[in-house]
Formats: structure tokens, C-alpha cells, sequence
């Protein structure tokens, strides 16, 4: 016979009181286990509260170390380094700028005048400071100037900045050396790393330019004409597009 639920149909008190009973049990079995695992954290945490605790005391010891130095010896540091170079800065900006008489500015600017430090007495004498990091740049580019390229390209390397236009010159800097060693092909690797760098109105058609120059000169006539071509389009009324259109021709 077929069997179903009258509407309205309500259950029995012993039905109630075994769900009950099933939800009190489930209930005391969740919290028993819970129990368990406290203790066992617990116990965990107890055997091991030495090893716990010094890797705290490290960590800690780590963080007020690391806010120390940079507070009482980082930050110091920065101040007097940026006071020492304000002086052959002044050289070597007067050295870029001048006319005449720059061999002799960038001389001063890395040998030092007047008794004050120089370019060079600043990346050694304060070693991982924004100031010894910018001496790096104006140091190569003092001995570029100077012919020294070797040294150019040794101060150029080591420098790195997050302003992207001094990056790509920097580049375009250490290309320029390799190209007076006679060295095209480390040339021609800087100075698409300068282009890759960042692309500008300033220094983007210097180095497109260049770099077709040195691509010519390894022998690599199409992608010398990728460089001028690209001069020619994006750059009209440079004086580096009108000497490209030169190369075009001859290149056609």
C-alpha cells in the first residue's frame, strides 16, 4: 500500500528529541575535535616556544637595525654626499656647456680644485649614495669628452638611474665610446639599448642616427635603412632626418 505525508503532518515528540540528540552529538564531536587541535597547537607551540620566540627576536632585531641605519647612517651619509659634489658639478656643468676651455672643466670636475672633492673622490669615498651614483654619470661623461673611453665606459656601466632620459643617454654615451674604439658592434648594442630605453624628441633621433651610421659600417645595409627610415617618418625638420636623407638615396 502506498504510503504519504498527511498535510499538516507533524512529528513526534521521540523524533524531535533523536534529532536533538543527532545535532547535540554532532556539535560535541566539532568541538571535541577542535579541542584536540588547540591542544595539540598548543603543544606544538609550548616544545617550541625558544625556537619561536628568537625568530621573532631576529626579525625584530632585523626591522630596528635596518630603520637605524637608514636613519642615522644612510641618511647622513646622503646629506654630506650631495653637499660634496654641489662642487665639481659646478665644473663639470660649466664643462658641458662652454665653448671653449670644457677639456680643462671636466679635468677639474674629476680631479677636484680649491681643495674639495671631486667626481671621483665621491664614488669612492661615499660608496651607494644617490650622489656617487650621479658622480658615476658625469665622471663618464667627463672621460668620454676627455678621450678616455675606456674609463668613460667603465663609469657609464656602473650607473643606473630610474629618470629614463638619463638612462638612454647614458647608453648612447657608452655606444659613442665603443664606436671611437673601433668597437661597432658593442656600440650598435647600446645604442638600441638606449633606444629601447625611451623614445623623446631630444635624444630618440641622436641615437637613430647613430645607430644607422654603425649599422652601415658593419655592413648591415637594410638595417641601417630601418634606423633612417624611421628618422625620415617620425622625426621631419631634425637635423639628423635631413642628414639621413642622404643615406636613403644612397642606400635605394
Amino acid at each position: 500500500m502506498a504510503t504519504y505525508n498527511k498535510r499538516g503532518y507533524k512529528k513526534s515528540k521521540n523524533e524531535e528529541v533523536d534529532v536533538q540528540a543527532h545535532e547535540d552529538s554532532t556539535t560535541a564531536e566539532v568541538f571535541t575535535t577542535l579541542d584536540e587541535s588547540a591542544g595539540k597547537t598548543e603543544a606544538w607551540v609550548s616544545k617550541n616556544q625558544n625556537i619561536i620566540l628568537g625568530i621573532i627576536a631576529v626579525v625584530a632585531i632585523g626591522v630596528l637595525g635596518y630603520l637605524g641605519y637608514e636613519q642615522l647612517v644612510q641618511a647622513p651619509k646622503e646629506t654630506s654626499a650631495a653637499n660634496e659634489l654641489f662642487y665639481p658639478q659646478q665644473y663639470f656643468d660649466q664643462a658641458v656647456n662652454a665653448t671653449e676651455g670644457g677639456q680643462e672643466l671636466f679635468l677639474k670636475a674629476l680631479q677636484g680644485a680649491d681643495g674639495k672633492y671631486s667626481l671621483i673622490d665621491i664614488i669612492q669615498v661615499y660608496p651607494g649614495t644617490k650622489a656617487a651614483n650621479l658622480a658615476r654619470y658625469e665622471a663618464g661623461i667627463a672621460y668620454l669628452n676627455l678621450a678616455q673611453y675606456q674609463d668613460a665606459i667603465t663609469h657609464l656601466s656602473a650607473f643606473s638611474s630610474d629618470d629614463v632620459v638619463l638612462a638612454a643617454l647614458a647608453e648612447g654615451a657608452i655606444g659613442d665610446a665603443y664606436v671611437a674604439l673601433g668597437e661597432h658592434s658593442s656600440a650598435l648594442i647600446h645604442y638600441k639599448a638606449a633606444l629601447s630605453v625611451n623614445t623623446n624628441d631630444f635624444s630618440t633621433p641622436k641615437f637613430l642616427y647613430k645607430a644607422g651610421v654603425t649599422a652601415l659600417e658593419l655592413g648591415d645595409r637594410s638595417g641601417a635603412a630601418s634606423y633612417f627610415d624611421q628618422l625620415k617618418s617620425n622625426y621631419v625638420g631634425t637635423s639628423e632626418a635631413n642628414l639621413a636623407e642622404a643615406y636613403i638615396g644612397m642606400l635605394e
